[in-house]
């Protein structure tokens, strides 16, 4: 039996344009268990990992107008906050999904950890956006009273900038390989983990945000997968996006990927991580990545949608 490492992006939890409400995050995550079963229907091994930057953005907001009345949470412990929430959702309504499909297979979500190293450049130069905006006065207080760096955010007002580590590795992946070889559906390194350092025999969390496309990856490469999907809404990468004549593509080599990339083909903070990740698996020895809608899953695996990157 094969193994697939089913990667959900941001659409997955809240579609472009939906309210931010329990009843949509819930039917969004329907929809993608509906996809997770297929695919499971048709013979695969199932690991599920998630994006998560609206639910813990939101886990942030809730904390600042909270501040008075609750000391508000370390990012680290935010970040395992949302893995909790979100994987909570993606369970319930896989496992509903067998149900009413006749199926009998365990889904649990691991609460995952992701190794950083602790000289990554990326902690001396904070880069990624998170949180509420403020106006300039209240960003330089929030710089003395916590010690955070502020920015100016190119949408309008200051917000708090965190790292983006590198990671190399998912604590969590033997715990994961053994499940998921006994016919259990994984979610796990949701939001790409919890970002955590080695200090001798501990691991010491660190406020930060790890790629979720490259801790995908990662796990799907640790896990043993052959396959790393990943999903999001497009149909298939572009040559050519945002011009008057776009290009689909339907397969191409990593080197070819590599070439596009260098090129400034794919934009930097939707396709481009994508496309990045997709190439790192099939040179850690992946045998195919594919990129494709949530809604075409099962048939991207196929072969039948989607775009596919192989190695060459």
């Amino acid at each position: 039996m094969e193994r697939v490492v089913v990667a959900l992006g941001g659409n997955a939890l809240l579609r472009r344009g939906a309210e931010d409400t329990y009843e949509e995050m819930y039917r969004a995550a329907r929809a993608a268990a509906e996809r997770v079963a297929q695919i499971a229907a048709d013979g695969w091994e199932v690991v599920v990992t998630h994006g998560n930057g609206p639910q813990v953005g939101r886990i942030l907001i809730q904390q600042e107008a909270a501040a008075k009345q609750v000391n508000p949470m370390p990012l680290d412990v935010c970040g395992a906050e949302s893995q909790g929430q979100i994987g909570y959702l993606l369970q319930v309504t896989i496992g509903d999904v067998f149900f009413e499909r006749g199926m009998e297979r365990p889904v649990v979500t691991i609460l995952s950890l992701t190794r950083v190293r602790p000289n990554d450049p990326a902690f001396r130069k904070p880069t990624k956006f998170i949180g509420p905006y403020f106006n300039e006065a209240r960003a330089k207080r929030l710089e003395e009273q916590r010690g955070w760096v502020m920015k100016a955010d190119p949408h309008g007002g200051w917000r708090r900038v965190v790292p983006s580590p590198e990671p190399y590795s998912i604590v969590e992946t033997p715990v994961i390989r053994t499940l998921v070889a006994d016919g259990v559906i994984v979610i796990a390194s949701g939001g790409g983990g919890v970002p955590v350092i080695e200090k001798g025999p501990r691991l010491i969390g660190k406020e930060g945000v790890v790629d979720k496309d490259l801790a995908a990856a990662i796990l799907a490469h640790e896990v043993e997968a052959s396959v790393l999907l990943i999903l999001t809404d497009v149909k298939k990468i572009q040559r050519g996006y945002g011009t008057l004549m776009p290009e689909d593509i339907d397969r191409m080599t990593a080197t070819e990927a590599a070439s596009l990339l260098d090129r400034g083909e794919f934009g930097a903070g939707s396709m481009e991580p994508k496309v990045r990740s997709a190439i790192r698996f099939l040179e850690a020895g992946g045998v195919r990545t594919v990129i494709a809608d949530l809604e075409d899953a099962p048939a991207a695996l196929r072969g039948e949608a989607g775009t596919e990157l192989v190695l060459g």
